[in-house]
């Protein structure tokens, strides 16, 4: 991989990254609680119960169609020309096998999981690991190349095509359980079709034993941690739905989905723009920790008051979104809220891993991570559907902690380092939250409709935040946000940076 030249340009790279990202991700989180809002008034708790359960299943079987092909492009310092193709060929022969795999396996994964109606949805989300498996290299090569604006514009269309059009549809038009896998369908050969066509790549099949090797030795480490990774964020479901049932598995996974959207997002917007930034600069141990230490205080910034604000706003937010069906939402949306930054900056953490290539001390952190959901989502479940989330942000916070110290011991940063990185966020969460608290008790006083006290209180939250900052950066900012900052006023137009300074 070639060395990018300069401080400056590869962190005016990324910021432009991230905003592009960051832009179409929003337009993504809107697509979502939009379909989310319609979806869920036309189906039932068990239909979104029954299609949470086929995810487990497909993103479970998902992890094996590549053995980590795409980030082992991605990070390898020199890529040649037999590692697209050789690339290209596994990753095709395994989403075949794993997609005929789960086909003939689905009547056991149903009999396991006590969803008799669960075998036709799952043979035909397979379709989403042929659609994964054939455009994971045409991804791959979008990522090295840094195009992040043209690959979160794709997913974020890919979805509203999916979440938007197609699924509504069918679900107007009576088809249950099937209007979701239809808007999954749709959303995958759409995000298929448009990467095989618009990020050229040797399609040509080849195996060669040392390019494969190459490849599998950093994507074996990577595909064991995403296997221990992924049973810690599914199993979770998988415990509700055993011992609590689908109507419970749809009111968690709901939750769970409205809570994790924000921290999904930004994490997914860091994580795309920053693991392959920092592969670029894997061998300047310098930049790579001045990197991870801006991208700690960001993630403190942005996520500690909006988990806060979204606790508070909780009740009101599920009775807008969902309806008062939906009620039994709030109390795990609102436990899980206060774990937003726990599930977000391991992210960065998981970024800066794997760009160093340590794949196997992240391998056996995430599988203590998945022992610890596991444990804390069967203890929690006693206390019914709020008792397992409260379980689940545990073993998030104790996973936050696990991945920090491997990044710290491959950055050079120091543990008060990064503890004074999240200052100002705590700083400015403290003081949004206590002023969002109280001006959402006192519309509730007043009987205010919940749309009225959403708005009211997310302007007030957003207000609160730009007047602090602006009034004491030193504190709510700190140097690492002033420094991003700095950043964001370069990159706007010389005529805006001339009347700003006037």
């Amino acid at each position: 991989m070639p060395a990018v030249k300069g401080q400056g340009g590869l962190a005016r790279r990324s910021i432009v990254g991230i905003l592009w990202t960051g832009l179409s991700m929003g337009a993504l989180a809107v697509a979502e609680l939009v379909a989310l809002l319609v979806l869920a008034r036309l189906l039932s708790p068990a239909e979104f119960g029954l299609y949470a359960a086929a995810l487990v299943v497909i993103k479970f079987s998902a992890i094996f169609e590549n053995l980590g092909v795409t980030p082992a492009i991605v990070q390898r310092p020199v890529l040649e020309v037999r590692h697209l193709r050789v690339g290209f060929t596994l990753s095709m022969l395994l989403s075949l096998a794993v997609s005929a795999a789960v086909w003939v396996s689905a009547p056991v994964i149903a009999a396991y999981l006590r969803l008799a109606d669960l075998v036709p949805v799952v043979r035909v989300a397979c379709i989403i690991l042929l659609c994964q498996g054939f455009s994971t290299v045409a991804l791959a090569s979008a990522q090295r190349a840094l195009r992040f604006r043209w690959l979160a514009t794709l997913d974020a269309c890919a979805f509203a095509a999916g979440f938007i059009v197609v699924g509504p549809a069918l679900a107007l038009l009576g088809y249950g359980v099937w209007a979701l896998v239809g808007a999954l369908a749709t959303q995958h050969l759409l995000r298929m079709a448009v990467l095989l066509l618009g990020q050229p790549h040797p399609k040509r099949p080849m195996l060669e034993l040392r390019a494969a090797a190459d490849l599998l030795y950093f994507g074996g480490g990577f595909t064991l941690a995403r296997i221990c990774n992924y049973l810690a964020t599914q199993v979770d479901r998988l415990v509700v739905g055993r011992w609590l049932g689908a109507d419970a598995l749809g009111v968690y996974a709901l939750a769970s989905q409205v809570m994790t959207a924000p921290a999904v997002i930004i994490g997914q917007i860091l994580d795309r723009v920053l693991f392959p930034t920092m592969a670029r600069v894997q061998e300047e141990p310098a930049r790579l920790a001045r990197a991870y230490r801006s991208g700690v205080a960001a993630c403190a910034l942005l996520v500690l008051p909006a988990g806060l604000t979204l606790a508070v706003i909780a009740p009101e937010l599920v009775l807008v979104v969902l309806g008062p069906r939906w009620a039994g939402v709030a109390a795990p949306l609102q436990i899980l809220a206060l774990g937003m930054l726990f599930r977000t900056s391991y992210k960065l953490s998981d970024s800066v891993t794997r760009a160093t290539g340590v794949v196997y001390a992240r391998a056996w952190r995430q599988a203590a991570f998945a022992l610890a959901v596991a444990l804390g989502a069967l203890v929690g479940s006693r206390w019914g559907v709020a008792g397992v989330a409260f379980g689940v942000v545990a073993a998030v916070a104790f996973n936050f902690l696990l991945m920090a110290q491997l990044s710290l011991r491959v950055t050079g940063v120091r543990w008060p380092e990064f503890a004074a990185a999240h200052l100002p966020g705590l700083a400015l969460a403290a003081v949004v939250g206590a002023g969002v608290w109280t001006m959402a008790d006192w519309l509730r006083g007043r009987e205010v409709s919940p749309l009225l006290l959403l708005l009211d209180v997310v302007v007030f939250a957003l207000v609160i935040s730009l007047v602090v900052c602006w009034l004491l950066p030193a504190v709510f900012l700190g140097r690492d946000g002033r420094s991003v900052l700095g950043l964001l006023v370069s990159l706007a137009p010389a005529w805006l940076r001339r009347g700003s300074a006037g």
